[in-house]
């Protein structure tokens, strides 16, 4: 099973990336199983808030390169985590690439640990952060998001918190997300519905009038000459052929 998910415990529900050997990358299996279990926490009463975590050294790996998942899939899970009438908070203490940072930039709040580092990578093999773009360049800076779109290079947890992509960097993640949660348990579900629309609009309004344009540019990129060789590249561990 690619994911796992808790019982509520006191009022939250974790749900967990649980595919470590293939460093919980994103495929049509885990797409499937993620809306599938946010669609059921939707109406679940006895949640309050959910939080997203994982297993391994890799929160998400950003697509899975053997078996690309299908785009408009991907998009309508992230729409999913955005409109969810609940807080979704990610505790992310691995790596994080590519499809994996719009997963975490759909989560209304995210704590990185010392073992987190972050990298926008598609530039690298051929690609856009099409897609991911709606829920994460309202949230960072943009000078920021320039740097590290063009670049694809690597940053920590301080980094992605200066930049907002992340809500705070703590040397003890778990601490920091018990505090954020304990202030979610103290809040009205209904008012945290609310306020949670208000913070979403824009987001949800990119979603409503881009989603097409994104989905066909990320259609038409993945199949172009240089995916090709740049996904054949970094399967095969290889410098790509436009690297100078």
């Amino acid at each position: 099973m690619s994911v796992s998910v808790s019982s509520p415990a006191r009022g939250i529900t974790t749900v967990t990336l649980d595919l470590p050997e293939r460093r919980n990358a994103i495929s049509a299996d885990l797409l499937g199983a993620l809306a599938e279990i946010f669609d059921d926490l939707g109406g679940d009463t006895d949640t309050r808030a959910v939080l997203l975590t994982h297993t391994g050294t890799t929160f998400c790996s950003g697509a899975d390169l053997k078996e690309p998942p299908d785009p408009a899939a991907f998009v309508a899970l992230l729409r999913q985590l955005v409109a969810l009438p609940k807080p979704v908070l990610a505790q992310v203490d691995g790596h994080v690439r590519a499809g994996g940072l719009g997963l975490l930039g759909a989560c209304d709040m995210a704590v990185a640990g010392p073992g987190s580092s972050f990298a926008f990578t598609e530039v690298r093999i051929g690609v856009a952060p099409a897609v991911i773009s709606m829920p994460l360049l309202p949230r960072i800076d943009p000078s920021a998001a320039s740097r590290y779109y063009l670049t694809g290079e690597r940053f920590d947890g301080a980094e992605a918190a200066r930049i907002g992509l992340v809500t705070a960097y703590a040397a003890e993640p778990g601490s920091m997300v018990q505090a954020l949660l304990d202030g979610v348990r103290a809040a009205a579900p209904g008012a945290l519905a609310e306020t949670k629309k208000l913070l979403t609009a824009r987001v949800l309004d990119a979603f409503d009038h881009h989603t097409d344009d994104l989905i066909a540019l990320s259609a038409r990129l993945f199949a172009s000459a240089e995916a090709r060789d740049g996904m054949g590249a970094f399967l095969e561990r290889r410098e790509c052929p436009w690297a100078l």
